[in-house]
């Protein structure tokens, strides 16, 4: 593997950033006859002439002015490092890579990523969905900042990792007018026998509802178990059963989905977690997702 030798890349960089070898000796502390034998190095080791001389001034050639633009970003991303180090503001956007679990509901994933986009500092926000295992993997060798979930780290998880709380919502069920307008009625005894969307069995919601329907004596006719929340709600507002969702987006479903509400349970909770590397949130961005989801869409 050839590689760059970057001090030679600085001296370039600094004679054509001041137009003279003359002028760079001041700021590089260098004799003249170092600074061009260092730049004759780089020349060879790229087999480019990067300047011409006219009268008495350097010029850049074609070459040279494509060093010069990588050699600009070069250094100016060391100067941004340097300053992001040391906490202080450099005007490029926080990367900020979140997984969130395939069978968290979108509409809940969206709140809370939300206020990482008006931190006042500009964010660059990529988001991937996958399975609690795959995306853990990757937040252990950090692939990921963080991974959102709705449910914490397992005791068998051969990860180490945080489990940061985010907050909890009781559960609302919704359907179609016409299936919610016979269900409403004796709520929640009223769901015996009624068509139902369920979440798969792997998803933490699906789990709390089987508890909570065996202790309510409750056996409602399965349609279908659906894992993406977003297909099982979309299946719920064309009539096909009842579906549960976490109350706090209640408002967004009802308006997105044109469903109604059959009925809430307070004390059936669903909670959703931040799950990090750090003991303690750093990142900006995520420090700006765990207080507003504290404070606001849970508060």
């Amino acid at each position: 593997m050839e590689w760059l030798n970057y001090h030679h890349l600085l001296y370039f960089w600094v004679v054509a950033r001041e137009g003279s070898i003359a002028k760079a000796t001041h700021e590089l502390r260098l004799a003249q006859p170092t600074i061009s034998g260092q730049i004759k190095l780089l020349e060879e080791g790229l087999g480019e002439q990067l300047f011409q001389r006219v009268g008495r001034r350097l010029v850049l050639t074609d070459a040279g002015r494509t060093v010069f633009r990588y050699a600009d970003e070069i250094f100016s991303l060391g100067h941004e490092m340097r300053e992001a180090l040391r906490g202080r503001p450099t005007g490029r956007p926080h990367r900020l890579t979140v997984g969130i679990v395939d069978a968290m509901p979108k509409l809940v994933a969206f709140r809370l990523l939300e206020p990482a986009m008006r931190t006042g500092d500009p964010v660059r926000l990529i988001a991937r969905e996958g399975s609690a295992e795959r995306l853990l993997a990757e937040l252990a060798t950090f692939g990921l900042d963080l991974v959102l979930s709705d449910a914490p780290v397992g005791p068998s998880a051969k990860v180490k990792a945080f489990s940061h709380l985010l907050g909890e919502s009781g559960i609302t069920f919704f359907a179609a007018a016409k299936v919610a307008a016979s269900r409403r009625r004796a709520f929640p005894k009223s769901l015996d026998g009624a068509p139902f969307l369920l979440p798969t069995e792997n998803t933490s919601l699906r789990r709390s509802l089987d508890q909570w329907m065996a202790a309510q004596h409750i056996r409602p006719e399965i349609v279908a178990e659906v894992e993406d929340a977003a297909l099982l709600q979309q299946m719920g507002s064309t009539g096909a059963g009842v579906f549960a969702a976490p109350t706090v987006i209640e408002a967004e479903l009802v308006r997105q989905h044109r469903v109604e509400i059959v009925g809430r349970a307070d004390k059936l909770r669903e909670r959703f977690y931040a799950i990090s590397v750090e003991r303690k949130l750093k990142h900006p961005a995520v420090v700006a997702i765990s207080e507003s989801a504290r404070a606001d869409l849970f508060g």
